[in-house]
């Protein structure tokens, strides 16, 4: 008699794995900014008018709100970078996985919320 295949994944999405998609996302995220912003600055060769009106889009303030993605996207995976770097040096730290997760979500969350009071009052300050 054939044995039944399992065809479930070996992730039932706890915390590494959210860890390692986030940081997947976070790096691509970083990377389009990064695209985006060679183009951007590569608009002063067709003069100071056309890389002034380039610049008057950042004062929009939903370009505002995704700026405070960006800086939320290069915190969290610099933090996850740290952690995932802690766990490759010491590998006895990876038995406390979970604790490591959660304790650089905790310092990611305490340094969002300066953060986004400060870009979040200038991007309403705007509207």
């Amino acid at each position: 008699m054939a044995k039944k295949r399992d065809y479930t994944t070996l992730y039932k999405g706890h915390e590494g794995q959210w860890s390692w998609v986030a940081h997947r996302v976070t790096g691509v995220a970083v990377i389009l900014f990064l695209f985006a912003h060679i183009i951007d600055t590569a608009v002063i060769g067709w003069g100071p008018s056309a890389y002034d009106r380039v610049m008057r889009a950042y004062e929009n303030p939903i370009i505002r709100l995704m700026e405070l993605g960006l800086v939320a996207a290069v915190l969290y995976h610099a933090i996850n970078g740290i952690r995932i770097m802690i766990v490759d040096f010491w590998p006895k730290t990876a038995e406390h996985q979970k604790q490591l997760f959660y304790g650089s979500m905790a310092v990611f969350l305490a340094a969002m919320i300066p953060i986004t009071i400060i870009m979040g009052k200038q991007a309403l300050d705007l509207l």
